[in-house]
């Protein structure tokens, strides 16, 4: 796992073991405050016992930015710490997040004693604050990627942990377009010093522009490219077609997930507004 500070007590964890999926830190004098946790038990307890151990401040909440397993399955190691999120997300967690863990235990047998631990602090509108010794933690809706997405705001240091709502590359198949562009068009009216991305690097301040840009291009590409499919004898055969450089972005991000996901957004935004092939 790879750590970054990048405000004085704020931290970010980098999984090397899946996708460069992120999870933060915002250590106080008190307590901490956790922003989301990893698939793998051996990358999440090395952030507990470097947030515990190492800086000596017991984790007391832990935000989960989204359902997704990647960003949420840790939680179970964290014990007696308060779980925050929206409240589509206990939902979804306890609905599709079961069943994702029960498949994962059959392949994984570092996840068989595994469970599901759901939030118990949930919002649906509006904002919730947070205190964490002087700094303040906003918590906002950013939905698109999930009907539940939240993004965490460090108020002073003006950092933004976006979830899956910025990422690399966009991965809508479970979301919906317009709802992500919207939030999308959020983030750069923030006024921030960094976005901890879902995935993938941090993005700094001179950088966040372009890189929504990008992320609206790209899904303005797959919308046009599937219309543009659902006027074909063979929508599959010319979606197969669209390359993902074709629609700006680089088949290597992600470790070289970009080019799978890339893929499931022609096929999902096609199923979308067309229906099956």
């Amino acid at each position: 796992m790879i750590r970054e500070r990048v405000a004085d007590n704020v931290y970010v964890f980098t999984s090397e073991l899946y996708a460069q999926v992120n999870a933060g830190a915002v250590v106080g004098p008190d307590f901490s405050v956790v922003i989301d946790t990893l698939a793998y038990p051996e990358e999440t307890r090395e952030i507990r016992d470097f947030v515990e151990d190492r800086l000596g401040s017991p984790i007391r909440y832990v935000i989960n930015t989204h359902h997704h397993a990647d960003h949420s399955l840790g939680n179970w190691w964290f014990k007696g710490a308060v779980f925050i999120g929206h409240r589509e997300a206990r939902a979804l967690m306890d609905g599709r997040g079961r069943e994702s863990l029960e498949r994962a235990r059959q392949t994984s047998r570092e996840l068989r004693d595994v469970e599901l631990v759901l939030p118990d602090v949930v919002f649906d509108g509006g904002e919730l604050n947070l205190r964490v010794g002087k700094r303040t933690l906003q918590l906002l809706p950013l939905p698109g990627h999930s009907p539940d997405g939240i993004g965490v705001l460090v108020l002073e240091d003006r950092v933004l942990f976006s979830g899956d709502a910025m990422m690399p590359l966009p991965h809508v198949v479970s979301g919906d377009l317009e709802v992500l562009t919207t939030s999308l068009k959020r983030i750069p009216r923030l006024k921030l010093e960094n976005v901890i991305q879902g995935h993938g690097e941090v993005i700094l301040r001179g950088e966040i522009q372009n890189a929504v840009r990008s992320n609206l291009n790209y899904i303005a590409c797959v919308r046009r490219e599937a219309t543009r499919a659902s006027r074909r004898r063979d929508p599959g055969a010319y979606l197969a077609s669209v390359t993902i450089e074709e629609c700006g972005k680089s088949r290597i991000l992600l470790g070289g997930l970009a080019e799978d996901l890339h893929r499931r957004n022609l096929t999902g935004v096609y199923r979308t507004l067309y229906g099956e092939a």
